[in-house]
């Protein structure tokens, strides 16, 4: 069997060993990644196959492809691939099995245009399958930053052109939240014991960024999220980091009147403690409380998170 091969049950040579392992082929066509770039991250990087068939061929094995997956998704992302690779060695744990070449695969995957058009026909089935479909093929970075962005600007351009649209804006808001929703939470393997809080500032509602955020860390990183959503107090906030004792704290503003950084100040501090992260325009720039970190996009916030693992 060649390296090409798709999925082979504990060909590592190791008789302790009994996890699949995968071709350079098979993880190709998974990730949408060609071959010889897969040879060159692990040259450049240092992100390849760790195991050897009992022929002496190279082989990954489940590990081995949550770091390729998390590196090819924070690239999607905008991270340049050595901070995504560094990102990626400190990914832990196993991946699912790889399918079979075709199966699951979504037939299509809408441009922006596409989407926008179905939003704007208050089309909520086709949106949906429109999100599931790029989510499932591109995962979250990707869908947030090429889909989501795009129509979202171009609904709210629409509305200042018009004055009108606000309900294709809460169908289409509503309904992304709901698709991200579904992918944060507690993965059934976490990487890490502590979760990851998120929130928007006090009296800020624009939540959808800080999902977008708790979907990729849980989705593409296996960390357990909590999502305390729009308005949260920051007593509320405190509360809930001295009872969840959480490895990192992301706090989103979008408008200039919710991201008064003062209030940070009287967050607890907790042993071990919590890398505070704030991301958003709202805060401009007012200077954060020392030791809290800012982030100026998702892949930024990511990477700040990640951080924090230690």
């Amino acid at each position: 069997m060649d390296d090409h091969s798709e999925v082979t049950a504990g060909e590592s040579g190791d008789p302790g060993d009994d996890g699949p392992s995968y071709g350079i082929g098979a993880v190709a066509r998974r990730l949408g990644v060609p071959a010889p770039t897969l040879r060159t991250w692990n040259l450049r990087y240092g992100i390849g196959p760790s195991r050897r068939s009992p022929g002496g061929h190279r082989r990954y094995d489940a590990a081995d492809l949550v770091r390729l997956e998390t590196m090819n998704r924070l690239i999607k992302a905008g991270l340049p691939p050595a901070e995504a690779a560094q990102a990626a060695l400190n990914t832990r744990g196993a991946a699912a099995p790889l399918p079979e070449v075709g199966a699951g695969t979504p037939a299509r995957v809408a441009s922006s245009a596409v989407l926008a058009r179905a939003a704007l026909n208050l089309d909520a089935v086709a949106v949906v399958e429109h999100l599931d479909a790029a989510l499932a093929a591109h995962g979250v970075a990707w869908t947030w930053e090429r889909l989501a962005l795009p129509v979202l600007d171009a609904i709210c351009r629409r509305q200042e052109t018009t004055g009108a649209g606000v309900e294709i804006e809460h169908l289409f808001s509503e309904r992304l939240l709901s698709a991200l929703s579904r992918l944060t939470g507690r993965p059934a393997d976490p990487a890490h014991p502590r979760p990851v809080l998120l929130a928007c500032a006090e009296d800020d509602q624009h939540s959808l960024p800080v999902y977008a955020l708790a979907a990729t860390l849980t989705s593409a990183h296996r960390l357990e999220t909590r999502v305390l959503g729009p308005r949260t107090p920051y007593s509320a906030l405190g509360d809930a980091m001295r009872r969840l004792g959480p490895v990192a704290v992301f706090v989103w503003s979008q408008l200039e009147a919710t991201g008064d950084p003062a209030p940070l100040q009287r967050l607890p501090v907790l042993r071990p403690a919590s890398r505070i992260v704030l991301g958003g325009p709202g805060w401009g720039d007012r200077r954060p409380p020392a030791g809290v970190a800012r982030a100026h996009s998702l892949a930024d916030a990511v990477t700040q998170v990640l951080a924090a693992l230690g």
